[in-house]
């Protein structure tokens, strides 16, 4: 039976926020099984707490933004996406500011921080959703789709028209019950334009944006002295932040998504319209003495094994 996991340890890291620039301290607590994910504004006069959902998203403008009427916690997704590659399922996070630090762009640095802390199984069963039927959304050509599949598979496609963004590295597929999330994905940056860089700025927004801690493109190439971290970063970044958007549903998913130019906003609207198509998916757990999942749970077994020994490695 595949199990529920926590962190061992709290652990505690310092950082810029990408939009606000203000410091911030965010602090990742172990918590019960069940528990599930869990955040918690810490600088109000009275903490507030809000457990992950596709409704608890409030703005995804440039980021994935959660919270209520009374608070916002801004950019949770590369956070999201380095929990839900580590299998954690219930933690508290705790953070003092309306924004998530941004680190270096990517999610390796969290990827880092979990690992610091130390991973513990739980006793009860971790919970998958299945998908069974294909579930869409789309907004003009924009298109996000989930599907039935034996695994849990990304397809994604941007379509940026820049000299520095090739057609051949505009669309990246993978397995991530085959291949690496920390290799594959864990290091692309976000990125941006410099004219919108200079719009966001005028906006009061990007205030903690650097080359340190994203890509920058001008009308014709890429700013940064040290260039890409590898082929198609731009498009992994991508596939790196729907991975955050999807985990909102607070469990891992078991099927296919296809994106076509997709983003916060979408990946959302899909979460939402999953929750109301009940008829098309299921919860189920994986299990190896079970015949109908044994080898999904063989098969995330191993990748759980990998991805810990693969993050120990690089840290290394």
């Amino acid at each position: 039976m595949i199990k529920q996991q926590t962190i061992q340890n709290s652990v505690v890291t310092v950082g810029v926020g990408l939009h606000t620039g203000q410091k911030v301290k965010l602090t990742l607590k172990p918590a019960p099984q069940n528990h599930g994910i869990v955040f918690c504004r810490t600088d109000l006069s009275t903490p507030m707490k809000i457990q992950v959902s596709p409704n608890i998203v409030q703005d995804t403008k440039l980021c994935s933004a959660i919270g209520t009427a009374e608070f916002k916690i801004a950019t949770v997704e590369h956070l999201m996406s380095a929990l839900s590659a580590l299998g954690i399922d219930n933690i508290l996070i705790e953070v003092n500011g309306a924004e998530l630090p941004i680190m270096d762009g990517s999610s390796i640095s969290f990827i880092y921080l979990i690992k610091s802390a130390g991973i513990e199984e739980q006793i009860a069963p971790k919970q998958f959703v299945f998908i069974k039927e294909a579930i869409v959304v789309t907004d003009g050509d924009k298109v996000a789709k989930f599907e039935p599949y034996p695994g849990f598979m990304i397809d994604f496609t941007i379509d940026f028209p820049h000299p520095a963004i090739k057609d051949e590295d505009s669309h990246v597929q993978i397995d991530f019950f085959k291949d690496s999330y920390i290799q594959e994905i864990s290091r692309a940056r976000t990125f941006g334009f410099m004219h919108e860089v200079e719009f966001l700025r005028a906006n009061g927004l990007a205030r903690g944006g650097s080359l340190d801690n994203a890509i920058v493109l001008d009308e014709r190439k890429i700013i940064n002295e040290d260039g890409l971290r590898f082929s198609g970063e731009f498009v992994r970044h991508k596939v790196l932040d729907a991975i955050g958007d999807l985990y909102l549903l607070g469990k891992p998913i078991i099927g296919k998504f296809t994106a076509y130019k997709s983003g916060h906003e979408l990946n959302n609207r899909l979460l939402r319209q999953l929750v109301e198509e009940k008829n098309k998916w299921e919860i189920k757990t994986l299990d190896t003495n079970d015949v109908a999942t044994a080898n999904l749970a063989e098969e995330y077994s191993k990748m759980n094994t990998e991805l810990n020994e693969t993050a120990e490695i690089l840290e290394e």
